[in-house]
């Protein structure tokens, strides 16, 4: 009955401690967050297109990805520095903030170019873009990191809004003018795979110019970066585009706030490099994402991915176990760290007390041995026996490992003696 009492207080303990040890690490290290929102762009356009990849594997991972369409570059920083939007997710267009500007966000690497089109009907625009005079020209709406490049890269060479009349269309909306007409010139940031500038590209109405001195506006601006588009990539039977196109493209990052739970951050990085390592007409298998810190600094926990991967536990276990696992460790280091000290200390106080109580036996053994020898011939020992009958009870009930057993057997066998003295006439 004993040991059933002492079996249910020890399981009783370790539930006790178990449960203990959960709400600490809920309270010290909380779980990540089962909802998580990412400030896209556009419906339709590459940033909300890509948005949906990574909400396809936020899924496997049991996490919902919400995507918070926007305009583009410029709200998505607005929302990613306000703590009260929920957005803890966005696409940066390098070019477009500061670690200055921008203190609460941090970088989880570029993870693609994102070339400026310039398309334009009718004459060439010339090497001054002199030709834009007075043209009808869609450049972005308002919040679109097309709008903001575009005024960046017309104000060095004396295009603005009382020059040419720079009209705010989305990318599909300005392809569908231009083709019909009704604007001279459209300027987009986008993705090759976006269907409106494939459309575009290979369309005969419609050419792609080479952006006037790239190699002076990289210089004006590192963030930019100058791509070519080969001749006939659009169309080899028609030969669309006739010539080599050079493009100017800043890199995409991917940002997010630094209070972003750590485990969610492996995971955009994980996805990002699930999505975007693949080779493409501006890159090579592996280039991105690519540890790139273009206008906000590079996350250390990037860093630390870039360098040797997922972490441990991630790579073999599923994403909530592993994260629950890996906390309950960082928990366990310090309790290790003071259980280790004191199970060295443990075995010595038990040893020691053990000692004392086979000694204060052997302590009360003595004191009878003495009493007898004091005794004379002939007087009554009654009361001897009947002390030396309790020590020897109580030296048989006494229970200790087998390292104290030896000295146990040694003490019975010294009361054994001593009872022969007593029974001898």
């Amino acid at each position: 009955m004993r040991r059933r009492h002492i079996l249910i207080a020890s399981i009783a303990g370790a539930a006790i401690a178990i449960v203990a040890m959960l709400w600490v690490v809920m309270i010290l290290h909380p779980l990540p967050p089962r909802t998580v929102v990412m400030t896209t762009g556009p419906e339709g356009g590459a940033y909300h297109e890509v948005g949906k990849r990574y909400r396809e594997i936020f899924a496997r991972a049991g996490i919902d990805l919400r995507l918070l369409p926007s305009a583009g570059g410029i709200e998505n920083l607005r929302r990613l520095r306000d703590p009260r939007s929920g957005v803890s997710v966005g696409f940066e267009q390098g070019g477009t903030t500061s670690e200055q500007e921008s203190p609460g966000l941090v970088s989880l690497g570029a993870v693609f170019y994102e070339p400026l089109w310039f398309f334009y009907r009718g004459v060439h625009p010339g090497r001054k873009l002199e030709g834009l005079r007075g043209k009808r020209i869609s450049i972005g709406p308002e919040g679109s990191g097309t709008r903001n490049l575009a005024l960046t890269l017309f104000s060095r060479t004396g295009i603005d809004p009382g020059v040419a009349e720079l009209l705010p269309f989305t990318p599909q909306v300005a392809g569908e003018k231009l083709r019909n007409g009704q604007i001279e010139a459209v300027v987009m940031v986008a993705s090759w795979d976006s269907p409106v500038v494939r459309e575009l590209v290979a369309s005969e109405n419609v050419e792609l110019a080479s952006f006037p001195r790239a190699d002076a506006f990289i210089a004006l601006y590192p963030y930019l970066n100058k791509l070519v588009v080969p001749a006939g990539v659009g169309n080899m039977a028609k030969d669309r585009p006739p010539a080599d196109v050079a493009l100017l493209a800043p890199v995409t990052s991917l940002v997010v706030r630094s209070d972003l739970h750590p485990a969610i951050q492996y995971l955009l990085l994980e996805a990002a490099t699930e999505i975007h390592s693949g080779p493409g007409i501006f890159q090579k298998a592996g280039q991105f994402p690519a540890p790139v810190s273009v206008d906000l600094p590079l996350n250390d926990r990037a860093r630390q991915f870039y360098k040797s991967g997922r972490p441990f536990l991630q790579r073999y276990f599923p994403f909530w176990f592993a994260v629950l696992l890996g906390q309950i460790l960082v928990l366990m280091i310090p309790v290790v760290g003071g259980l280790y000290p004191l199970a060295r200390f443990l075995p010595a106080v038990y040893g020691w007390g053990m000692r004392r109580r086979i000694f204060r036996l052997y302590g009360e053994l003595k004191f009878l041995d003495d009493e007898l020898t004091r005794r004379g011939a002939g007087e009554d020992t009654d009361d001897l026996v009947a002390q030396l009958d309790g020590l020897e009870t109580r030296a048989s009930s006494l229970k200790t490992s087998v390292y104290y057993t030896n000295m146990l057997f040694a003490l019975r066998r010294d009361i054994h003696l001593v009872r022969r003295r007593l029974e001898r006439p």
